[in-house]
């Protein structure tokens, strides 16, 4: 049997132009539309001011495609992880972040990552999917979700930070962007969606070409390209020098100030001279610079910088005007932090041969 086409692959005006060839008026597809992204309906039954008559013929057209949720843990610190099974025995995983002042959802553009990053647990999967701009939206709606049943509280952030590349997913990343923030899907300020990057020069001008209105992030780690090769093999083909050429023209085309993130380990990339490189790399862009406090994985090689070092590192690039914040990891104790997404509770459930 053949298999039906999923609705949601379709973008507005391909649907007006497939429902017209059925009879049917443009703001019919307009309706369908919403019930799909701002109402996240799972059937067409649920689709009650169309037809049945309508109903019943979108049945036969196609499907409504959805990631079911396979798991979901709660830290002591009320963060949540939940891992979504994206069929064929794949799985991928988003966090809510509960803080004070903001109710963050950290969500996957892939499942696995081709990376390959020392001190990153999901790099170590491989890649084994790109998600569809559904499938990355529907994280966002079930988070959002979570976070007003249990918190009384609607998303105020959206970071694609979790499993994968979003660079390397682009088409559906960007998709996915339009869809959280248009009228039609969930209206949320695209300067509440950031987007972090290994760092692929290229493809952050091609942002800047897009002329994007959301957040960009690169994930730094290291500002000498020998220490970053140690870590990144990404940097041997996208050096500083690249990257710092690609920044500037992102910043020309869009007006945005760039997030640095920085993890910083112990006795590798927390002297004062790494805070002095780190400073000069600044100064390519107007920025921000997140230093991120390292997370263990198993059999990792790195641990975490000693406090007084982290705040001495901040402190330096402070006195030199660089806004700084010092993120503090939450999730650990459930392997929810950054770097730690890599579907530990799951692995021996499922079929060996996706992570060869």
């Amino acid at each position: 049997m053949e298999k039906k086409k999923d609705i949601r692959g379709l973008d507005l005006e391909q649907l007006k132009l497939e429902l017209s060839e059925i009879g049917e008026k443009a703001f019919r597809a307009k309706q369908v539309y919403e019930w799909l992204w701002k109402k996240n309906a799972h059937t067409f039954d649920e689709m009650t001011n169309l037809s049945a008559g309508l109903r019943e013929r979108l049945k036969e057209m196609y499907s409504i495609e959805h990631i079911h949720l396979e798991d979901q843990q709660i830290s002591s610190d009320k963060t949540i992880k939940c891992s979504f099974n994206v069929g064929e025995g794949k799985v991928m995983e988003g966090v809510l972040i509960p803080t004070k002042s903001r109710m963050t959802a950290c969500i996957s553009s892939q499942v696995g990552c081709s990376l390959a990053c020392m001190f990153c647990a999901t790099g170590r999967l491989k890649l084994l999917k790109n998600l569809s701009a559904g499938e990355i939206v529907d994280q966002v709606v079930y988070l959002n979700k979570q976070a007003e049943e249990r918190y009384g509280q609607h998303l105020s952030n959206i970071v694609y930070m979790g499993m994968g590349e979003p660079l390397l997913n682009y088409a559906n990343v960007l998709r996915s962007t339009e869809l959280l923030t248009s009228e039609e899907g969930l209206g949320m300020s695209p300067k509440r969606i950031t987007i972090s990057t290994a760092g692929i020069a290229k493809m952050i001008k091609r942002l800047g070409d897009d002329e994007v209105k959301f957040n960009l992030a690169l994930s730094l780690h290291a500002a000498n390209d020998v220490k970053r090769n140690q870590i990144m093999e990404i940097n041997e083909t996208n050096n500083l020098a690249a990257l710092a050429e690609s920044l500037k023209y992102f910043y020309e085309k869009t007006g945005s100030r760039v997030t640095f993130e920085y993890i910083i380990f112990k006795d590798f990339n927390d002297e004062l001279k790494d805070a002095q490189e780190l400073a000069e790399f600044c100064k390519n862009v107007p920025c921000k610079v997140n230093i991120i406090e390292y997370n263990p994985i198993d059999n990792g090689e790195f641990k975490q910088a000693d406090v007084r070092k982290v705040d001495a590192f901040a402190q330096f690039l402070e006195e030199r005007n660089i806004i700084v914040n010092i993120r503090r990891s939450r999730g650990k104790d459930i392997d929810a932090a950054c770097g730690q997404l890599a579907n530990k509770n799951k692995i021996a459930t499922l079929d060996v041969r996706i992570f060869k």
